[in-house]
């Protein structure tokens, strides 16, 4: 097993660089934009370091591989769920989720409220938009948007705190610009019981666009981690 992560403060460094130059380019000094670290085939050894490079946000992917890595994590890691997530796997992480990204449905939202009464506690979401109407990506269509929320907004255990989209890697800014409009407008309707605090976009390749377009939390994983290794 590999023990010298050099290369994560480096990338960590040239990262928050990213970030701040974007901030000072796009956006006021004030904002607050959290950078995430994407977990998925990451050995823990590997997120314990960039949780100690200052990483305080962790997004998970696959139920099972969170669900035999969470104990070698460590503790002081906030835990967003960021995949996509099946209705039979709720109750495995509804107890350790900070916030869950994806929610895409009425049936995923219903199973999410019945495992957070459960468990007692009122789960943070983020409505996932398919901004490009991509069919081999998860998200509710931005005409349906609307009509979900308010739905959602009537379950007591959940509280929606915004939105979360991956656009298409073809017109990028297209996409990014219009999630942004739709983040506003839905922001500016003040719906009960729905929030518009966080607008999740940008991955390693398109994280500096994104802040320029609103984001305020980015999902980095190679550009953190170095290339993804498959098992």
């Amino acid at each position: 097993m590999e023990t010298n992560f050099g290369y994560i403060d480096e990338n960590y460094r040239r990262i928050l660089d990213g970030i701040e130059e974007a901030k000072a380019k796009y956006r006021n000094p004030s904002d607050e934009i959290t950078c995430m670290a994407v977990t998925k085939t990451v050995a823990p050894e590997a997120v314990n370091h960039a949780i100690g490079c200052g990483i305080q946000v962790l997004g998970e992917n696959r139920v099972q591989e969170y669900l035999s890595k969470k104990a070698l994590y460590l503790p002081q890691a906030r835990m967003h769920f960021i995949g996509h997530l099946q209705t039979n796997k709720v109750k495995y992480i509804i107890e350790d989720m900070e916030l869950i990204h994806s929610v895409d449905s009425i049936r995923l939202a219903t199973e999410i409220n019945r495992h957070a009464e459960r468990v007692q506690k009122v789960q943070d979401i983020l409505i996932e938009v398919n901004v490009g109407g991509e069919a081999s990506k998860s998200g509710v269509t931005p005409d349906q948007l609307e009509e979900l929320l308010y739905q959602v907004a009537e379950m007591p255990h959940i509280h929606v705190k915004g939105l979360m989209t991956i656009p298409p890697v073809e017109g990028d800014e297209k996409f990014l610009f219009e999630m942004q409009k739709l983040y506003l407008d839905i922001s500016a309707k003040k719906m009960d019981n729905i929030d518009m605090e966080i607008l999740s976009m940008g991955m390693s390749g398109d994280y500096v666009a994104a802040i320029r377009y609103g984001s305020t939390l980015v999902r980095i994983g190679s550009a953190l981690f170095g290339a993804r290794k498959y098992v």
